[in-house]
């Protein structure tokens, strides 16, 4: 990338790097008492926060967005205070920063050390949850990160309040401005910009949407943290508890339908089809749930809604759908072995679970399946940073390298070797 480039982006990433420097070898003590007064200021400035946001909420209805989704956009003073004591929790998780990974003495007499040190520049491309905007800024922030934020346009009146109230803190605590920045523009080329700052961002983490996900793993050339899409499956064995069963699949799928770590499918072993279909529609039908079934599932419903939840004929797309709604693809299974081929031709490898009295199956299924989660006789809406005892995530990688799963703070970090002898020189 040139140097020469006068672009606001890059030289937003630019001052985000300086910053970094300046991050890195602070104290904790440092880190934390700027966290501290950001979540002062944010109660502090609450009425500008909403007032910002107000705008943004009716810009959202105008164009006729969901209610959904304006839900998520919206932020009242109730909310504000819950981000605020969310930015609280954060500081007394502990520092990952310099926490020594391994070490040893080697035979020669150097001693070695693996620590763990800030990534550096983390950018954030997230949608319209300006929530995520106080989140990933603290986050990032506790773990010693300089962070470029850049939300939707459908939130960007909150994001700039929010981010004001975060720099202003932040510099009044004695940390640099610019270790929290809004990336400037609107547009889409501002997100290109950023998605090629390589040299100047050291990683970036997409939170939303598989098309949003898609889009920055797909056309970056920062390294990319994925993120998010979950097509997650609840598998019922032969030697389930049914009436467990039942109440984990309600979970999974209708404790809260849009977040990554629903259900979006369940399998069903054959053996146990005829008793559990029934008892399955008649729940996931209280719950308002649609069925998208196989032909064993249509022909338990027989005649659909009068006996529970409304089933449709499952298409091949259901198979890969992330619904993200009060809807679900079933399928009936001859046996675990079939269940998991399934589970590994459809999963966006996220979540699993399995419900099952038989320790050898829940020990061939968490073997087999190749999630960033596996759960046994356990919803799938526990994949999530808080409920691990985490305290906090950045989101959920999907992926393989540096992070999988939930991310909290340690995965916020990399390491660096630091090797001290005495005079040693290599024969």
């Amino acid at each position: 990338m040139s140097s020469a480039s006068n672009s606001p982006v890059l030289e937003t990433a630019r001052r985000a790097r300086e910053a970094a420097a300046v991050l890195a070898p602070l104290s904790r003590e440092a880190r934390d008492r700027a966290l501290l007064a950001v979540a002062d200021a944010l109660v502090a400035r609450t009425a500008e926060i909403v007032d910002a946001n107000i705008v943004d909420v009716e810009k959202a209805r105008a164009a006729g967005t969901a209610e959904s989704v304006v839900d998520r956009l919206t932020l009242t003073p109730e909310r504000v205070a819950a981000i605020a004591s969310d930015v609280r929790d954060v500081v007394a998780l502990p520092d990952p920063v310099g926490e020594v990974v391994r070490g040893s003495t080697l035979p020669n007499g150097l001693e070695l050390r693996q620590v763990r040190v800030p990534l550096g520049v983390v950018g954030i491309i997230y949608e319209a949850r300006p929530n995520v905007t106080v989140d990933a800024a603290v986050l990032c922030l506790k773990s010693g990160n300089a962070v470029l934020l850049r939300g939707s346009s459908s939130a960007y009146a909150s994001n700039t309040a929010l981010v004001n109230v975060l720099r202003d803190a932040v510099a009044g605590a004695g940390l640099p401005a610019d270790a929290v920045q809004l990336v400037p523009g609107e547009s889409r080329d501002s997100v290109k910009e950023l998605m090629t700052a390589r040299g100047l961002v050291d990683v970036l983490i997409p939170r939303g949407g598989a098309s949003l996900i898609r889009t920055v793993v797909q056309e970056s050339t920062v390294p990319v943290i994925e993120t998010g899409t979950g097509n997650c499956h609840v598998y019922v064995d032969e030697h389930a508890d049914l009436d467990t069963a039942v109440r984990i699949l309600v979970n999974a799928k209708a404790q809260r339908p849009s977040v990554c770590n629903a259900a979006e499918t369940v399998l069903v072993h054959e053996a146990v089809a005829g008793e559990f279909l029934p008892m399955a529609l008649a729940a996931l039908g209280e719950a308002g749930v649609t069925v998208h079934g196989d032909e064993r599932w249509q022909a338990a419903a027989q005649g659909g809604e009068e006996q529970g939840a409304t089933v449709v004929p499952a298409t091949e797309e259901d198979w890969e759908t992330e619904y993200l709604s009060y809807d679900i693809a079933a399928a009936v299974v001859p046996s675990l072995d079939a269940a998991v081929q399934h589970i590994r031709r459809w999963s966006s490898g996220h979540t699993e679970a399995i419900v099952t009295r038989d320790q050898g199956a829940a020990r061939a299924f968490t073997a087999r399946v190749d999630s960033a989660a596996v759960m046994v006789n356990a919803s799938t809406r526990f994949t999530d940073g808080g409920q691990f005892g985490f305290g906090a995530e950045i989101g959920i990688s999907t992926q393989k390298l540096h992070a999988r799963g939930p991310m909290g703070l340690p995965e916020l970090t990399s390491t660096k070797y630091v090797v001290t002898g005495d005079g040693h020189v290599r024969p």
